[in-house]
């Protein structure tokens, strides 16, 4: 599907033709300024019979959505041996203030910028994150960690006692620690009541709207932030769909597809961006990079591309070939199970919408 592509006038690389390399950590990055807003490297990886887009985006460090808004066409169940599988691991960093946790739930990303020493460098780390589905969405806004907690009960709201009721699958009013704990083994209150930062016994619904508002991680991502984030961290919880990052004297515009139920029309969003964003010299943009970003956000894919190259290949021509490092683990669920999970999941979406 790549081998006839040419940038600039000459044909590009294709993959089967590039080097390997290991692949990008899929959490931890530093900043070499204080003006970059693009982390990461675009990446492809060739996958194997048995790969779902599910497996690989959890080794990869991605969420399902993301993965398959990037690769629109493929079977996310069964992709095909050798099927060239983009992996979206750059990302623009979201236009809010870089200390504690920054989510963006349009992105369905959580970043995290700890304390840096003075004249060091910035880190940062990202992970994937479920959010709350149409009726139970995540609420935006400032707010703080107002405590932490290993193994937890989930004293469970009587809205959603009433809802599985409904559904003929009634909870008790209390789920203790263990596998069936939807919470996880770790959990972050917010100081917004009602509201967490919690694992998952369920991580395929990682990267998507599946949540009663409260935000959900992978397992092993919730044990790394849960260590490091310490009581009084700054939240700050956003809706930006569409974003522009700097880096390496090079902006990038970054297009999602915008929540369904977002209360400002994609159009506004886009908008209010252009008209605060300046170019490389400090200008404002000139109509003709607005119309440039317009069109790119007509086919929102999740991965920073340069506006300055008029080019949908643009992204292709920088993948960076890496290793399948994706680790089949006996006790994981089947192909089967795991489509059975996803379809529960799209039925509970769905029911959800059609009773609003």
């Amino acid at each position: 599907m790549f081998e006839d592509v040419k940038r600039g006038g000459e044909t590009v690389v294709p993959l089967d033709e590039r080097p390997v390399h290991e692949p990008l950590s899929p959490n931890d990055f530093v900043l070499d300024s204080l003006t970059q807003s693009v982390v990461g490297e675009p990446q492809v990886v060739f996958a194997r019979a048995e790969d779902t887009f599910s497996d690989l985006a959890r080794a990869y460090g991605l969420g399902y959505d993301e993965i398959v808004a990037a690769n629109p066409g493929i079977n996310p169940w069964l992709p095909g041996e050798g099927s060239a599988v983009i992996l979206p691991t750059q990302y623009v960093l979201p236009d809010a203030p870089r200390e504690g946790l920054v989510l963006n739930i349009a992105t369905k990303r959580l970043f995290y910028f700890p304390s840096a020493g003075e004249g060091a460098a910035q880190p940062v780390q990202t992970y994937p994150i479920g959010i709350g589905r149409v009726g139970w969405e995540t609420p935006l806004g400032a707010t703080t960690v107002v405590s932490k907690a290993r193994d937890p009960s989930w004293w469970v709201p009587a809205s959603v006692r009433r809802e599985h009721a409904e559904m003929g699958d009634p909870l008790p009013t209390v789920v203790p620690p263990g596998p069936d704990n939807p919470l996880g083994t770790r959990v972050l209150k917010l100081d917004m009541p009602g509201y967490l930062i919690h694992g998952t016994n369920a991580p395929y619904g990682v990267g998507m709207r599946v949540s009663h508002g409260c935000v959900r991680l992978y397992p092993e991502n919730i044990e790394l932030l849960y260590d490091l984030v310490t009581i009084g961290e700054p939240v700050m919880i956003v809706n930006d769909p569409y974003q522009i990052g700097l880096r390496d004297g090079v902006l990038y515009f970054e297009a999602h597809e915008p929540l369904e139920d977002d209360v400002v029309t994609p159009a506004d969003r886009l908008q209010q961006l252009l008209a605060e964003q300046l170019d490389v010299s400090g200008q404002p943009l000139n109509e003709h990079l607005k119309e440039h970003v317009r069109s790119l956000a007509t086919a929102p894919r999740g991965m920073p591309v340069s506006i300055a190259t008029y080019d949908a290949d643009e992204v292709m021509a920088r993948l960076r070939v890496v290793e399948n490092n994706v680790e089949m683990d006996p006790n994981s669920p089947t192909l089967t199970e795991v489509r059975e999970m996803m379809d529960e999941i799209e039925e509970e979406i769905a029911a959800e919408e059609e009773s609003l």
